[in-house]
């Protein structure tokens, strides 16, 4: 079983930056694709950025657009996300995602694999 131990969350201030770090079992050369992906109380999770096999193709929510930055740390096989200027409205629990694609016959399948997720609180 693929894991991911993510690092980095904790209390920050607003306007600081945050950076999470998420480290799975396998080297981040297996995924396909990797995210990070947030979840605030009482809703469901929901992407904050994604990036390809490749590290050519990034994605942005647009709540962060602009102030995070997503990428993969080849060294330490490590997947990073930063997020600059925090506001009160990133708190929330941060996951992350690491996704493999297998085919079966025709079919195609999307398996996703998360961390335990962790708790970002930013206050002001």
């Amino acid at each position: 079983q693929i894991q991911l131990a993510e690092s980095g969350g904790g209390s920050l201030q607003v306007g600081e930056s945050l950076t999470l770090s998420c480290q799975p079992s396998r080297s981040i050369s297996n995924f396909d694709e990797m995210g990070w992906y947030r979840q605030f109380a009482g809703k469901q999770r929901e992407l904050v950025a994604s990036i390809s096999r490749d590290g050519g193709n990034t994605v942005y929510d647009y709540d962060v657009k602009g102030r995070s930055t997503i990428y993969k740390h080849n060294f330490n096989d490590t997947l990073v996300l930063k997020i600059d200027n925090l506001k009160s409205e990133d708190s929330a629990v941060y996951y992350c995602n690491g996704v493999i694609v297998t085919n079966k016959g025709w079919q195609r399948y999307r398996n996703n694999y998360w961390g335990q997720g962790t708790l970002v609180t930013v206050s002001s």
